[in-house]
C-alpha cells in the first residue's frame, strides 16, 4: 500500500462519523420530542378528566339542586312537568357525552343550556308559589269573609226567630178585667142583681178585649166557659165545642166578632137552661178564649 492509498480510507472514515453523529443527535431529538409529545398528551388527558369531572360536579350540583326545588315547592312542580322532563333529557344526554365523546366546548354549551332552563323553571316556579301564596291569602280572607257572613247570617237568623217569637207572643189579643154578675129575671126583660144561686138566672159576662195592632185583623169567635164549683162547665147543648191546643173542649157561650185591633168592649148572657132548679153554691171561674189561647179570666160566687 502506498501513500495515495491510505487518503481515501482517512477521508471516508471522517464521512462515517460525521454520519454516525448527525444520526445520534437525531436519535437524542427524537427521545425527546417523544418525551416531550408524551408529557403534552398526558397533561392534555388529565386536563379532559379534571374538565369531565367539573362538568360532573356541576350537573350533579344541578340536578341536586333542580330536586330540591320540586321537593320543596310540592305539587306546584306538577304544573311545569314539561320543562322538568326537558331538564332530565338535558342531562342524560350530557352524562352520555362525558362518557362518550370528549368535545368538551360542547357539553360545556349543553351543560350552560341546561343551567339557564334550570333557572327558567326556579323563576317560574317562584313566580307561581308567589302567586299561590297570594290566591291562598285571598281564598283566607275570602273564606274569612264568608264565615263573617255565615256568622252574621245565623246572628240575624237568631235574631229574626227571638223577634218572630216575641212577636208572636204579643201578637195575640187580650182580655181585660173579665166580670160575671148574677141576675134574677123579673116578668119580660127586667133584671134584678143578685148573689143567691136560688135566685139566679142569668149571669152577664162583660170584658175589654184590649188594642193589639200586631194582630191580623178580621172575623174570630171567642169563647167564654163558666165553670162550676164542680169543674163542670155549664153548656147549651153538647155540641158547643171548640178546639183548643189539639183537644176538643165544650164551652158555654160564643161570641163572633170583627176585630181591627182596636180596643172592643163586650158583654154577653149566659141563661139557665133549668128555671126551675137553682144554680150551685160556690165559686164559679169564668175563662176567656180566642185563636187557640187563653186570653183572660174572672170568677164570681153564689151564695
Amino acid at each position: 500500500m502506498n501513500e495515495y492509498d491510505s487518503a481515501p480510507t482517512s477521508k471516508k472514515n471522517s464521512s462515517l462519523f460525521a454520519v454516525i453523529i448527525i444520526l445520534a443527535i437525531a436519535i437524542v431529538g427524537l427521545i425527546i420530542w417523544q418525551f416531550s409529545t408524551r408529557s403534552h398528551l398526558n397533561s392534555l388527558i388529565a386536563e379532559k378528566e379534571k374538565a369531565r369531572v367539573d362538568i360532573q360536579k356541576d350537573l350533579d350540583s344541578l340536578m341536586s339542586e333542580h330536586e330540591q326545588v320540586k321537593q320543596l315547592y310540592g305539587t306546584l312542580s306538577d304544573s311545569l312537568m314539561v320543562k322538568d322532563s326537558v331538564i332530565q333529557a338535558n342531562a342524560i344526554e350530557i352524562r352520555r357525552l362525558l362518557d362518550t365523546e370528549w368535545e368538551y366546548n360542547k357539553i360545556r354549551k349543553k351543560l350552560a343550556f341546561l343551567q339557564k332552563v334550570a333557572q327558567g323553571y326556579v323563576h317560574q316556579i317562584d313566580s307561581l308559589y308567589t302567586v299561590n301564596r297570594e290566591l291562598t291569602a285571598e281564598n283566607e280572607k275570602i273564606r274569612q269573609d264568608i264565615r263573617i257572613e255565615q256568622n252574621r247570617s245565623q246572628t240575624l237568623i237568631k235574631d229574626k226567630e227571638q223577634l218572630s217569637e216575641k212577636i208572636n207572643q204579643a201578637a195575640f189579643i187580650k182580655a181585660y178585667d173579665v166580670t160575671a154578675t148574677a141576675y134574677k129575671l123579673k116578668g119580660g126583660d127586667k133584671e134584678v142583681l143578685t148573689d143567691k144561686a136560688s135566685r139566679t138566672d142569668r149571669v152577664r159576662v162583660c170584658f175589654t178585649l184590649g188594642e193589639n195592632p200586631l194582630v191580623k185583623p178580621g172575623k174570630r169567635s171567642v169563647y167564654i166557659r163558666i165553670t162550676r164549683p164542680d169543674n163542670v162547665v155549664v153548656t147549651k147543648s153538647k155540641y158547643d165545642t171548640f178546639i183548643f191546643n189539639g183537644q176538643t173542649i165544650p164551652y158555654s157561650i160564643r161570641e163572633d166578632i170583627d176585630y181591627q185591633g182596636k180596643s172592643m168592649n163586650l158583654c154577653v148572657n149566659w141563661n139557665k137552661k133549668d128555671t126551675d132548679k137553682p144554680a150551685m153554691k160556690g165559686k164559679f171561674s169564668v175563662t176567656v178564649f180566642t185563636d187557640d189561647k187563653e186570653i183572660g179570666t174572672g170568677s164570681f160566687e153564689l151564695k
